[in-house]
């Protein structure tokens, strides 16, 4: 984290296609060096039902909402200025780039509940399968990240594999983690509260409070779209 902090940014290139100005950069502090994936503010795309400007803050708070929860794996994400100004600075996972959601979903499902049920308590509106990658080691990453915390219903994601079943019990001592964290006085509440809208944190702590009362995750709801377009 220190040398994502800290580090000299230089840029590598343009990402391409990418919704938003996502550019691929080194960051380097004289002893060690690192690719990262660097999404300038300025870059954001004007959405309708999301505040411009905020995307990147959602990636941070994504971020050090899995970091507190222990799960799942999202890369370490900084906010920080670069080139183009300030905007989120993820360490880069070398995957394999034909790997998604529907290539590897029978071989590492035990490695998508813990997205599943994170996608459900931050609300994300956009887990598409491209948004997971594979590395080296067969860990599944969960990457873009922005489009969450909205304070409505927005779940969008290709997860639905574990609709109805019980929340394990591994799980469930994160998000009891994740609670006392969120407790007015806590260290990450006070975090997000330079990240998020107050309202967006009330409607993360209700989420929470439904899950450990449902202990079980959500199935689809019929009356609404839920998955993402387009799926990959």
């Amino acid at each position: 984290m220190r040398l994502l902090s800290q580090g000299h940014v230089a840029l590598l290139g343009q990402i391409i296609p990418s919704s938003n100005f996502t550019f691929l950069a080194s960051v380097d502090d004289g002893n060690l060096r690192a690719l990262a994936i660097y999404k300038p503010r300025r870059g954001e795309r004007p959405l309708w039902d999301f505040p411009h400007g905020t995307l990147c803050l959602r990636e941070v708070a994504a971020y050090l909402v899995s970091r507190t929860l222990g799960w799942p794996l999202i890369p370490p994400t900084v906010l920080r200025d670069g080139p183009h100004g300030s905007g989120a600075l993820q360490l880069y996972i070398d995957a394999d780039p034909e790997a998604n959601y529907f290539t590897f979903r029978e071989e590492q499902l035990p490695d998508l509940l813990p997205v599943a049920l994170f996608d459900t308590l931050v609300n994300n509106a956009d887990r598409k399968g491209g948004h997971l990658l594979l590395d080296q080691l067969n860990r599944v990453w969960a990457i873009d990240n922005a489009l969450t915390f909205h304070p409505e219903p927005k779940l969008r994601t290709v997860i639905w594999d574990f609709a109805g079943e019980p929340i394990p019990e591994e799980y469930r001592t994160g998000l009891h983690r994740l609670q006392a964290q969120l407790a007015h006085g806590g260290a990450l509440r006070q975090t997000l509260l330079g990240l998020l809208m107050k309202e967006e944190i009330a409607a993360l702590e209700a989420r929470l409070k439904a899950l450990l009362e449902s202990a079980a995750l959500p199935s689809p709801d019929p009356t609404c779209r839920q998955v993402p377009w387009p799926m990959v």
